[in-house]
């Protein structure tokens, strides 16, 4: 990882450390491993920037703040972040974050009256009003206003229970010319740029992956938060990868872009939940 997006890195970490106590669960507490869809997950062929709940309850504020805006057009998007938010309601924090409440009942919407709310006030009920039809499940978003960049839900409210089980499965390398090679029937590549891709598990998603070759760390993959880019949300690695990099199918998610020189090779790969569990492979090749 270069400098730049080191110290990034570092400046979006204090910059949490200083609000990360300030939210509450949005409804209901919910086991780490009980959510309907989680946040960088590919979803409706994008990268899902929300948290999906899997409960049909009441929804409250996370934290003070203002109404900022309350939707309740069925197909109407919001501001700059990817989604169909159905009937919805947007709180502005004092922190410069937005918490984004979306798929709820249209007639149990807070009415807006009162534009100051506090933590844990009522303001709806989950119901079917989003994309994910038939699903009664609140989506919650959380935006950083200033960075543009959605930030991972769970990097801010208390976690219970334990974590899916992450897997690294069908590693494969796609070459300059689009030619998939599978790591468990090849072990033997020409010298040149490849990106490497494990296949995407349907729930669970890592939060942070991790290659190295030869002990060297050569990319990382963070799940902390999305930025947007030219109009597209986008995972950071060593670049800003959008929904057709990290998921350019329905089957694989990308872990890296590496670059392979001549000689005897180690790679390695490593996929860490937010509770910072890891799951490891490691694999040697010849680089011709």
């Amino acid at each position: 990882m270069n400098k730049k997006k080191t110290i990034t890195l570092t400046v979006f970490s204090i910059f949490l450390a200083g609000i990360i106590s300030a939210f509450d669960w949005p409804q209901n507490e919910t086991e780490a491993n009980s959510f309907f869809s989680y946040f960088g997950q590919m979803r409706g062929g994008r990268i899902g920037s929300s948290l999906i709940f899997n409960e049909n309850s009441a929804i409250k504020a996370t934290d003070t703040g203002k109404i900022a805006i309350i939707i309740t057009e069925h197909n109407n998007d919001f501001g700059w972040f990817e989604s169909t938010l159905g009937n919805s309601i947007i709180i502005t924090h004092d922190n410069g974050l937005q918490t984004v409440y979306g798929n709820l009942e249209a007639e149990n919407l807070n009415d807006g009256k009162e534009q100051t709310i506090t933590s844990g006030t009522n303001i709806g009920q989950s119901g079917n009003s989003g994309w994910q039809e038939g699903q009664s499940c609140m989506e919650f978003k959380v935006i950083d206003l200033k960075n543009k960049a959605a930030i991972n839900p769970r990097l801010l409210m208390p976690r219970i229970g334990k974590e899916l089980q992450l897997t690294i499965e069908d590693l494969s390398l796609e070459d300059k010319d689009g030619k998939i090679h599978y790591l468990v029937n090849e072990r033997s590549f020409v010298s040149g740029t490849y990106s490497l891709y494990r296949t995407r598990q349907e729930i669970a998603m890592p939060y942070k992956t991790n290659v190295s070759i030869n002990g060297t760390t050569v990319e990382n993959i963070s799940y902390d938060k999305l930025e947007a880019h030219n109009g597209k949300l986008c995972a950071i690695g060593n670049k800003n990868y959008p929904v057709n990099k990290i998921y350019p199918d329905s089957k694989r998610q990308l872990l890296a872009v590496i670059h392979l020189t001549k000689g005897h090779s180690t790679l390695s790969v490593t996929l860490s939940d937010i509770l910072g569990a890891t799951r490891s492979i490691t694999y040697n090749i010849d680089i011709n």
